[in-house]
């Protein structure tokens, strides 16, 4: 410990610019995947905005629950079955996946598309532990 004060004291400045850059990297990779909303936001997102929910899961997870009335696009699948979504380009696109991490591909892909989307922070897992209704 007292080695890694003493080298933290001696270089200071590579210490400085060793943080800096983590933080600008974990900036940029936060801005890649996409805005997150919480449960909440994407309950109030769809009852009032009209957003489309897309699931990206496999189509057996999605079978095993989903959001009422969401759409299943499996991720391995969505660069060729994207022209399904154009007919709601112009409402919001809360993409769901299991639990909130490969959502971000989905969500840069619809970005770069055009589209008004944003990923479910916790995906499915959160929904669920939040109590919020899942049909089968």
């Amino acid at each position: 410990m007292d080695q890694l004060l003493e080298f933290i004291s001696n270089h200071y400045l590579l210490i400085a610019a060793w943080v800096f850059t983590l933080i600008m990297l974990l900036m940029t990779e936060s801005r890649k995947s996409g805005k997150s909303v919480s449960p909440s936001i994407a309950t109030q997102m769809i009852n009032k905005e009209d957003a489309v929910v897309l699931d990206i899961r496999a189509k057996k997870e999605w079978a095993a629950g989903h959001i009422t009335n969401a759409i299943n696009i499996p991720l391995a699948d969505l660069d060729r079955r994207i022209g399904e979504l154009e007919k709601h380009k112009q409402h919001p696109i809360v993409v769901v996946c299991n639990l909130g991490q490969s959502a971000s591909a989905a969500t840069k892909k619809l970005k770069d598309a055009g589209f008004n989307a944003v990923r479910l922070s916790g995906g499915m897992t959160e929904w669920k532990g939040q109590s919020l209704p899942v049909v089968k």
